[in-house]
This record gives structure tokens, C-alpha cells and sequence, in this order.
């Protein structure tokens, strides 16, 4: 019987930390040796980090990272290794490099490069062309990086039809969205059946910038079936042992193969084939038991994304702790417990500015959550501040109707206060506003959006409160006051203000903008979904007339198909209407 103990070691690995990513996938071949594995599987550019961006445009990066790989060759005696990392021959290539036994066996080029929303690989890479097969065990396999498995005819149906690859090892760097993992497993089991062949599927995990991995790494049977499936937003070595006599038997009962093969002969002059061991090894070991991870609800799962990327995103950036401005409101209390759940609350910090506007409600809702965090709370009141703003001010102001820009001042105040004690204490400041007050413009430059991560950015604020909620659930007594959600939304800078007076109610404003925003629908098409005219039109005027107001937020992370950044690429100088 052919049969291979294989593990994907769905790790998280750190831009640019070649030390730590080395010796991480060092660490990692060492436990699944101590599992008897056959053949163990890492993440796409598991060694340099996704996505490494411009750090491949440096000569001396490059370099580093062949070296790098070189020490790991060394670390894989008696076991096969696929390891991520940047080959380089004449050009660069997103490869994945087969060991085997301490030796480099072969290497694969990713052919498909992804050049849309986050991705810029046609930046950086050069395309491969070859379409490589290993024989390990009597077993073969044949080797492709995350994209290449998307497309039907791309390298799968390839290695399968032309090499008779019986297992595919798909190594991967999938940026999460909510919901994402369905979609990616449907694909896989669509993979794995029209080609009768298992699937391997590896993803990286971790947070990087904006972006998220999920991890969730599977495998999937000869008919499309789920063998075992791995952690979501955690690392993980999921281990598996795999009978590749049921992939032939597979394959003796689909007719549709045969012509296939006949009608895809010419792959064959597109694939090498390398011998590692081409006879079956019976080794005595202990089964490994079957293990499929249960998959996160909807709002765990994005609740549990923002908690990594909060985590991995401080640790990463050699901060340990954080400040947060809390007003009272819903932004502000998410947010916090957020960065609690990440980093623990004793590396959290809130502050409560108060101006003449704030009201009772607010500092007793702000004391009370940061009390049931357990987070460090302090009060430093901008009254006398803003007096003294408004004094220095008079002359130049002297005949002109108060607006907006005493509303600003006191964001800006609040914003000044927030750095200044993320300067003297090395705190990274945590911004509190919601995908949907990014949208309009409804932020204050180098006020709220003064800080250096935007937890919620992508998060719209009918979402806020669902995500609040969730996180209440959790607990038997819940973190966040329950007048926080009952309030209207306010931002206290002026007498009796609410988000209402100025933006339409959330639950329209949050549906325009999800057609607007992440669908690309017209405005048109918008009314045609129920959507008053006016209102249409004047939040879509909002969303491009504040483009300028986004490109100066911080960075946040991406939990949507389509967020603000490197997902939404429009010019600010724009006449387009």
C-alpha cells in the first residue's frame, strides 16, 4: 500500500525577519520528524514573509534569503520539506523549493501571478513556465503556489493529466476577508475531484500591515471530501496520513480522465519528473488521528481577524503598548476591547477628554468600560485648552459664525494630547473611527485620525455594534455598558449634536456604501436598489470629495473584499462624477 504521513505547517512568519523565519521553520521540521512525517509543507514566501513588496527590489535581500534557505536544506535530513521563498535566475520568482534528505531536489516558479486588488506580484516576479512532479515514496506529487490552484486549467490539471501527480501540495499567502474560507474550500473541492486527486492546501497565518491570514489549511480527498482541516488565525501543524491506492481506484472509475489524458498529451513535454524514492516505505508508526478544525461563526471569526491583526501588528513593530482616546461611544469601546483581547489589559491605556460639550453619560460609560477592562484610565479635560485656542484665535475669526472648524479644533486638541503621551511613553495610538465615518469624511484630520493603526477601519458601524455585542455575549458580565449602545451617536462637539444631524441613519448610510464602496454600483443602480435619489447622491459626493482625508488616515485592517488602500485605488485629483 502507498501511503505518506504528510503536515502543512501553517506558521506565521514576519516580513523581512529572515532569523526568526529560518529558525521558526527549523523548529517546525524538527516537530513533524518527531511526528515520523514523510513530507512537510510551509507557507507561499514562508521564508521572506508576504508580502515582501519592495524589500525585492534590494539586491542584498535577495541574497540573504538564498543563504537563508541554504541553512534549512541542512536541516531536513531524513524528511521532504516545501519551503517559500524567492528564487533567483537572471530574474526573480515566487518559488517553492522541494528538499529532500539535506539536499535541494527541484524548485517551483509560480506561474500565476496575481496582479489585482492587494496583489502587485507582476511588480516584483517573473512568471514561471515549468511544471515539475516528485516522485516521494512510490507517491506522486506535484508542487504549486496559491494562485496557480485557482484557475482550472492551470498547473493542477497539468501535473495531474501530464505527470500523474496523485497528490497536489498547494502552498499559499490568502488574505483573509470575512467569509473568504467558503469560497477557497468550495474551489479546493472542486480542485480535488475533477482532477481525482488529493489536495494539500497550506495557508500562512499572522497579520501583516492591513493584511490578514487565516490560516485554515485542508486537505481535501480524491473526491472532493474534507480530510482534515487546520486552525483558523493560530499556527498549526496539521498531520495526515494519506492512502494513495484510494486515488487510483478513483481514477479506474472516472471514464472522463481517459479522454482527458488523450486530449492533454502534449502537457507531458511541459513536465519534469524527479525520482526522490520511487518505492513504497512501510515504516511502524502510531495512526495519526484525523483532526478537522470546526469553523469560526461569522462575527468570532471577524472579531477574532481584528484581534490578530492588533496583535501581530504591534509585536511586529517592536510596540508593546497601546493609548486609546475613549469618549463613550460605541468606536472607542470596541476598539479597546479589542486591543485588550490582543495585548492583555495591562498594555492598554484609555483617555477621556472632556470638553464643555461631553456629557455626564459619556465619562461615566468611558470610567465604567475601562473599570471592567481592567485597562489603565486617566482624565485630562480640554476645556481651558480649546478657551485658549478660541482667545488666540479671536481676531482672525472676529465676524465669522461659529462652524465646523471649532468642532475640529477640539479633535485636534484631543489628537495633540493622544501624541503627546504616545511620544514621552512609546505608546502607539489606536484610532477609533468606523469604515462608514471614513467613507463621508465624517473624521477630523490630525484629530481622531491621529494615531498609528485604524483598528476599525474597514469595519461599517451598523457592524460595530453587532462585533460589540458579539463580544458582550462572551462574558457573563459583559465589558461594554449597555448605555453605550442605546445612545445615539454622537461626537460631542457641539450642544445636543448626534451623527444624525449630519449623515443619513447608519442603516441607510452603511447599505449605500457597501454598493458604492465594495460593489462599484453606480449611483443608478443604487436608487434602483430602494435608495432615496438625494440621499444617494450626496453620500456618494461625500465618499469622492474625501479621498484626500483617507490617503493621511493610518493604515487598518482589511476585512472586507474591498477596503480602503491598496484594494481602492482612486486618484484624488478626479473630475470622474
Amino acid at each position: 500500500m502507498r501511503t505518506l504521513r504528510i503536515a502543512m505547517a501553517q506558521i506565521n512568519s514576519t516580513v523581512g525577519d529572515l532569523p526568526s523565519n529560518t529558525r521558526k521553520i527549523c523548529d517546525y521540521i524538527t516537530e513533524a520528524k518527531r511526528h515520523h512525517v514523510d513530507f512537510v509543507a510551509f507557507p507561499e514566501l514562508a521564508l521572506t514573509g508576504y508580502p515582501p513588496e519592495d524589500l525585492l527590489l534590494k539586491p542584498r535581500f535577495i541574497e540573504d534569503n538564498l543563504s537563508a534557505l541554504k541553512n534549512i536544506i541542512k536541516h531536513t535530513q531524513g524528511i521532504t520539506a516545501v519551503v517559500g521563498f524567492v528564487d533567483s535566475q537572471d530574474d526573480i520568482y515566487n518559488a517553492a523549493a522541494i528538499i529532500h534528505n539535506g539536499k535541494l531536489a527541484g524548485v517551483y516558479h509560480k506561474i500565476y501571478l496575481p496582479n489585482y486588488g492587494v496583489f502587485d506580484e507582476d511588480r516584483y516576479f517573473q512568471a514561471g513556465t515549468g511544471y515539475p512532479v516528485f516522485v516521494l515514496n512510490g507517491v506522486t506529487i506535484g508542487v504549486n503556489i496559491c494562485e496557480d490552484i485557482w484557475y482550472p486549467d492551470g498547473p493542477a490539471i497539468v501535473q495531474t493529466l501530464g505527470g500523474g501527480a496523485e497528490l497536489i501540495v498547494n502552498i499559499s499567502a490568502s488574505p483573509y476577508h470575512a467569509g473568504k474560507w467558503t469560497n477557497r474550500e468550495k474551489m479546493l473541492s472542486t480542485r480535488a475531484r475533477d482532477n481525482a486527486v488529493v489536495v494539500a492546501y497550506n495557508n500562512l497565518v499572522g497579520g501583516q500591515d492591513e493584511l490578514i491570514f487565516d490560516g485554515m489549511s485542508m486537505i481535501m480527498d480524491q473526491e472532493g471530501e474534507i480530510l482534515a482541516r487546520g486552525k483558523q488565525f493560530e499556527e498549526d501543524l496539521l498531520l495526515a496520513d494519506l492512502n494513495l491506492e484510494a486515488v487510483f481506484r478513483a481514477r479506474l472509475h472516472d471514464p472522463r480522465r481517459r479522454k482527458e489524458k488523450l486530449a492533454f498529451e502534449s502537457a507531458q513535454n511541459r513536465v519534469t519528473r524527479t525520482i526522490l524514492s520511487d518505492r513504497p516505505v512501510q515504516k511502524k508508526r502510531k495512526a495519526i488521528k484525523r483532526r478537522s478544525e470546526g469553523v469560526l461563526p461569522l462575527l468570532e471569526e471577524i472579531y477574532m481577524a481584528l484581534v490578530l491583526g492588533v496583535k501581530d501588528y504591534i509585536t511586529k513593530n517592536g510596540f508593546s503598548k497601546v493609548l486609546i482616546g475613549l469618549s463613550g461611544g460605541i468606536d472607542s469601546a470596541l476598539t479597546a476591547t479589542i486591543a485588550v483581547d490582543a495585548l492583555g489589559p495591562e498594555n492598554v491605556t484609555g483617555v477621556f477628554m472632556p470638553s464643555m460639550y461631553s456629557s455626564k453619560d459619556s465619562e461615566e460609560d468611558a470610567t465604567l468600560l475601562a473599570k471592567n477592562l481592567g485597562i489603565h484610565f486617566t482624565t485630562i479635560p480640554i476645556t481651558d485648552l480649546f478657551k485658549a485656542y478660541l482667545h488666540e484665535l479671536a481676531a482672525e475669526f472676529k465676524g465669522k459664525p461659529t462652524d465646523t472648524t471649532e468642532e475640529n479644533l477640539q479633535a485636534r486638541i484631543r489628537g495633540n494630547l493622544l501624541m503627546a503621551l504616545s511620544n514621552k511613553y512609546h505608546w502607539l495610538v489606536l484610532t477609533t473611527g468606523n469604515k462608514s465615518e471614513l467613507s463621508v469624511g465624517y473624521a477630523t484630520l490630525y484629530g481622531d485620525m491621529a494615531g498609528g493603526f485604524a483598528v476599525i477601519k474597514d469595519v461599517l458601524k451598523m457592524l460595530v455594534y453587532e462585533l460589540s455585542r458579539h463580544r458582550n455575549a462572551r462574558d457573563r458580565h459583559p465589558v461594554i455598558p449597555q448605555r453605550v449602545f442605546d445612545k445615539a451617536p454622537t461626537a460631542e462637539l457641539k450642544p445636543n449634536q448626534t451623527d444624525q444631524d449630519t449623515l443619513p441613519p447608519y442603516e441607510i448610510l452603511d447599505g449605500i456604501l457597501q454598493a458604492y464602496v465594495e460593489e462599484d454600483r453606480s449611483a443608478d443602480e443604487i436608487i434602483g436598489m430602494g435608495y432615496d435619489r438625494k440621499t444617494v447622491e450626496r453620500v456618494i459626493a461625500l465618499v469622492d470629495g474625501s479621498e484626500y482625508k483617507r490617503r493621511q488616515s493610518p493604515i487598518g485592517i482589511k476585512i472586507t473584499p474591498r477596503a480602503f488602500g491598496k484594494d481602492r485605488r482612486v486618484p484624488i485629483t478626479n473630475r470622474y462624477r
